[in-house]
């Protein structure tokens, strides 16, 4: 989002929908001076007189009504492109800018992270700044193979635009059974990793659906667990690697005491929770996240949004 993107938007808040400066300032991440000089330049700029039927109030606008119905406490909603293929891009610059301001006006000191596409594009377009206190987490175990992203870099990347630290998580996704998962947690080492992990400022996920457009589908499954087989027994996607039904409950299936991440209930007890799911494959896990309250700020695109408020 640009100066006069972030302009409008603070403008469209105070004139159409009567927040205070304290309410935008702190809905936007900015401070209430800079508020205060955004709403003298756009009544300088007549800003304030043109129409606010474009994309971007639209946008905005969906913004709020997320935020009001799903008790969120910010939404990032992007115009949904004509071309999909650019839809992570999209979203990837619009959650960078997004986190340009809130890690500093809300002094975040560690962040922990997941892996995805817009993950990815996220990092390509955040600004660098000088944070070398800053400690980065991976949240959840990667994929071993398959050459379209490497799932340990993203980290990494986010680490370097704060030229701060970052710790790996080590290991595969999905562990060979429940048992082996409770052997790798039980180590001294990972159980630290995990407590460490659950105990971040902020947290950053995309959700996946349950078809070969999920990076986690094609390449990251344990051996004999099927698409088809995931479909059968409720799911409509995953976060952080645990398949969840319509409801947001997770599916009564091995799988889910396999994974190298978080307990949903652990995950939910991070104060800052943002959570990407972008495309209408993706709607009905994003909607089963917002059921069970796992983001405090969601990502989409203006489709996904209309039809989650539908």
């Amino acid at each position: 989002m640009d100066q006069n993107d972030l302009m409008a938007r603070a403008a469209w808040l105070y004139h159409m929908e009567g927040l205070t400066q304290a309410q935008i300032a702190d809905r936007l991440n900015l401070t209430r001076r800079r508020v205060n000089e955004m709403l003298a330049t756009a009544l300088r700029d007549r800003v304030v007189t043109i129409s606010f039927n474009g994309i971007l109030a639209e946008c905005a606008a969906l913004e709020s009504r997320l935020c009001e119905r799903f008790g969120l406490e910010g939404a990032i909603v992007v115009p949904t492109p004509d071309d999909t293929r650019q839809l992570h891009t999209i979203l990837g610059r619009a959650a960078a800018n997004w986190f340009d301001r809130f890690i500093v006006t809300h002094d975040i000191g560690s962040l922990g992270v997941g892996w995805g596409t817009t993950l990815r594009e996220t990092v390509h377009f955040m600004t660098p700044v000088n944070r070398p206190h800053m400690e980065v987490h991976s949240m959840m175990g990667g994929l071993t193979h398959g050459s379209e992203i490497n799932t340990f870099e993203i980290v990494r990347g986010f680490a370097q635009v704060f030229s701060g630290r970052c710790q790996y998580l080590v290991a595969p996704i999905y562990a060979e059974s429940a048992e082996s998962r409770e052997a790798i947690i039980s180590q001294t080492v990972f159980r630290r990793t995990f407590d460490t992990i659950c105990n971040v400022d902020l947290a950053y996920l995309s959700v996946g659906d349950v078809s070969d457009r999920s990076l986690q589908v094609r390449y990251g499954l344990p051996e004999g667990v099927t698409a088809t087989d995931l479909l059968a027994h409720g799911a409509v996607g995953d976060i952080a690697g645990r398949y969840l039904d319509e409801r947001g409950i997770p599916i009564d299936h091995p799988i889910n005491a396999q994974v190298l991440s978080p307990e949903l209930a652990d995950f939910a007890r991070i104060r800052h929770r943002v959570v990407a799911g972008g495309g209408s494959h993706k709607i009905d896990i994003v909607r089963a996240v917002l059921k069970q309250g796992l983001a405090t700020v969601l990502l989409t695109d203006s489709a996904n949004a209309q039809s989650l408020l539908q």
